[in-house]
């Protein structure tokens, strides 16, 4: 099993991203909230998705867990991230990352790379697991790594 054999489900809740639609792109998967503290981050990511779009896509995965921070309904995700935060980049229909329920693709990111200590779980909003071209899951980082800095890695790796 691999990354693009998975599809996330769109705000619409009718269509799908299809991950292997991204083959030979690069990937960054991050579930965002709102009205999280760490929002100001989906300005950054908007940011890195628009300097490095033809070699990365970022999708992000709006979640209510934590903190119940995403009240917006479906219907909203997408008019609202781009009013707000400018947002370009591919936005999921509100799921859940942890638990019984989580997102099939949730499931596969925390077996492929564990975060601090070897835990599964996600711990916050923000959380972003880093997908190369190959389709493997070569980072995960924690809701306090910034895009920004992410940035600086993946200007090490991508071919410009």
């Amino acid at each position: 099993m691999s990354v693009y054999d998975f599809s996330i489900p769109l705000p619409n809740g009718e269509d799908n991203i299809t991950l292997s639609n991204y083959k030979g792109k690069y990937i960054l998967i991050v579930n965002v909230a709102s009205k999280c503290r760490f929002n100001a981050q989906l300005f950054e990511l908007q940011s890195l998705y628009s300097i490095y779009k033809d070699h990365l896509i970022i999708i992000g995965i709006p979640c209510n867990q934590f903190g119940n921070q995403e009240p917006l309904p479906n219907k909203d995700i997408v008019q609202f991230y781009k009013a707000a935060f400018g947002i370009e980049f591919p936005l999921s229909q509100i799921s859940i990352v942890n638990g019984k329920n989580e997102l099939p693709i949730y499931t596969f990111l925390k077996n492929e790379k564990r975060g601090l200590l070897g835990t599964k779980g996600i711990k916050w909003n923000f959380e972003k697991f880093l997908i190369n071209k190959e389709g493997e899951v070569i980072a995960r980082y924690s809701t306090n790594v910034t895009p920004t800095t992410i940035a600086k890695k993946l200007e090490k790796i991508i071919e410009v």
